[in-house]
């Protein structure tokens, strides 16, 4: 049955956290901080959920709470966990609009400049908050382009700005075949440090890697590693998790549920739901489940997505609808109404995992936890 009356709910298991997280710290230096990326609701396991689970452990690494910190990527989502209590430092790796970055120096979070425009919005508060630069070695998306960096460090001396750290994102780190461009980045992204350095700027807080890369180049661990989807309980490609399997196990954190909200046999020849895309061609015993896309179940999964009842696979028959799917569960004995359905996550001996969700959608693992509506009771299990 159903925890608190609900019809569809998120577990998230604070062990399998706590686990995945000593296994990081033990491939990092104990000087070397860690940052829990909670960014996008901690990718759809719950930003507040996730961060009080972290920020409460007691583990016996070396000053542990000290070296945590959290990545969001914004400053709502900051705010949200200073409101909630969480005093360790907090960096927005997202854009923050000009008009939102009082409240960054008033709250004690950090942001990320990585724009001459955002520089000099910045420049123009008498209240600064702390912030790091962000290079773009490579990846071309957000960040100063290290042939700016000149330019970058004369505004710095003009306006009087100190950064507190500086960083860079990898593109292809969780691709273990071609470690090429990687290290380029690399090699990029210290020289710009160094420029940086000679230009007074010292004790900058450098960070790099983020999973694929904490896992692969240890020489990218610099002062700080950004974990987000290995926090979780996956690895960054299929490609790590062979490579890597002998020396790093990794626990899935989440489990979506829901429950058999009603159950009927039909008779040979019937369609189900919309457009009548699908018929049966025997009797079938369907159970209807209470989610649908509204809840983050992609619509993509109709005809051909399962779940676990009874420790067994059903099948998705015909479209998922709005708020409610239909499964076949003929040949499941025993099922009953209020019988729990595993939509992501382990029941019995078998499992449904995310990648291969994802395999059925041609799309990432990160997207299907990262779309589980946030509307959804998450609970500590």
């Amino acid at each position: 049955m159903s925890p608190r009356g609900l019809r569809t709910w998120i577990e998230i298991d604070k062990k399998a956290l706590e686990y995945n997280l000593k296994q990081f710290l033990k491939l990092i230096p104990k000087r070397t901080r860690f940052m829990a990326v909670v960014k996008s609701n901690a990718y759809g396991h719950g930003l507040v959920l996730v961060a009080r689970a972290l920020a409460s452990s007691q583990l016996p690494a070396f000053s542990f709470q000290q070296r945590l910190w959290f990545g969001v990527d914004s400053i709502v989502e900051g705010l949200r966990l200073r409101r909630e209590g969480i005093k360790n430092p907090i960096l927005v790796l997202g854009l923050t609009l000009p008009a939102r970055m009082k409240e960054a120096a008033e709250n004690k979070i950090t942001l990320t400049i990585s724009n001459f425009e955002s520089l000099l919005a910045l420049a123009k508060l008498k209240n600064r908050p702390e912030f790091h630069l962000k290079i773009d070695t490579g990846m071309h998306r957000q960040g100063f382009l290290p042939s700016e960096t000149f330019k970058l460090i004369k505004l710095l001396k003009r306006f009087q700005l100190f950064p507190r750290g500086v960083f860079t994102h990898f593109s292809a780190a969780k691709d273990i075949a071609y470690p090429a461009y990687t290290l380029e980045q690399l090699r990029k992204f210290n020289a710009s440090t160094r420029r940086l350095e000679r230009a007074g700027h010292r004790h900058l807080l450098k960070h790099a890697a983020a999973s694929g890369g904490t896992l692969l180049y240890p020489e990218s661990h610099l002062d700080m590693v950004r974990v987000g989807i290995g926090l979780f309980g996956y690895c960054p490609s299929p490609e790590i998790e062979t490579q890597l399997g002998p020396k790093i196990k990794l626990r899935p954190a989440l489990t979506w549920k829901t429950i058999a909200g009603e159950i009927k046999e039909i008779p040979e020849g019937s369609y189900v739901s919309y457009d009548l895309t699908e018929r049966v061609s025997r009797k079938t015993k369907i159970a209807i489940l209470p989610i649908g896309y509204w809840h983050g179940y992609d619509r993509g999964l109709s005809g051909i997505g399962e779940v676990l009842i009874r420790g067994k696979r059903a099948k998705v028959l015909g479209r998922v609808t709005m708020d409610m799917s239909v499964t076949d569960v003929t040949g499941i004995p025993g099922i009953k109404v209020g019988d729990q359905a595993v939509l992501i996550g382990r029941q019995g001996k078998n499992s449904i995992g995310p990648d291969e969700v994802a395999l059925k959608l041609a799309t990432s693992p990160y997207e299907i936890h990262t779309r589980l509506n946030p509307l959804i009771n998450r609970m500590v299990k």
